[in-house]
C-alpha cells in the first residue's frame, strides 16, 4: 500500500462503531447489515469488493482477527499491528476486475482515507484476491499503488 503525502488537519474525534452506526465501508446500511455480519458471522464475503470492504471495516473498528483470517497464508504476516492513532475515515472503491461468487481470482483498487497524529491522507491499493478453501481471501497488492 502507498500513502500519499499526508495533508496538517485537525485529527477529527471518531465515535466508536456500534452495531446500528453506519458501517465503515460506505455502503448505506447499519454495521450490523453490512461489514459485521462477515467479521462475526459464518458466512463469508460473496465477493472480492466485498471482502476488501469488510477489511477496510475491520480496520476502521480494529478487528485483528478477521484481517488474519481473511488473508491469504502464502502472504498472511505472523501478527498484525493496528495503531491506535490512525482512524479510518472514508472508502472510495476506484474498479473491481473479476472478484463475482463465480471467478476465482479478483481484483479491487481502492483509496482509504485516514487522520493521523493531526495529519490526513490517502493510501491507494490495487488489491488482489483469490478464492482460498471456498473464500476469497486478501493476496497482496497487484503491481503496486493505482
Amino acid at each position: 500500500m502507498s500513502r500519499r503525502r499526508p495533508r496538517p488537519r485537525p485529527t477529527p474525534v471518531t465515535p466508536a462503531v456500534t452495531a446500528s452506526s453506519p458501517c465503515p465501508c460506505g455502503l448505506p446500511a447499519s454495521y450490523a447489515d453490512c461489514c459485521a455480519r462477515y467479521h462475526h458471522g459464518p458466512s463469508p464475503a460473496p465477493t472480492a469488493e466485498a471482502l476488501m470492504r469488510s477489511r477496510y471495516s475491520a480496520f476502521a473498528v480494529r478487528d485483528r482477527a478477521h484481517l488474519l483470517r481473511t488473508w491469504h497464508p502464502d502472504t498472511r504476516p505472523e501478527g498484525l499491528e493496528l495503531d491506535p492513532a490512525t482512524r479510518w475515515l472514508r472508502l472510495e472503491v476506484l474498479a473491481t476486475t473479476g472478484g463475482s461468487p463465480f471467478h476465482t481470482e479478483g481484483t479491487v483498487a481502492f483509496r482509504a482515507h485516514y487522520a493521523e497524529r493531526g495529519d490526513e491522507g490517502v493510501m491507494e491499493e490495487h488489491s488482489r484476491f483469490v478464492r482460498h478453501a471456498g473464500a476469497w481471501v486478501y493476496l497482496d497488492a497487484a503491481g503496486g499503488a493505482v
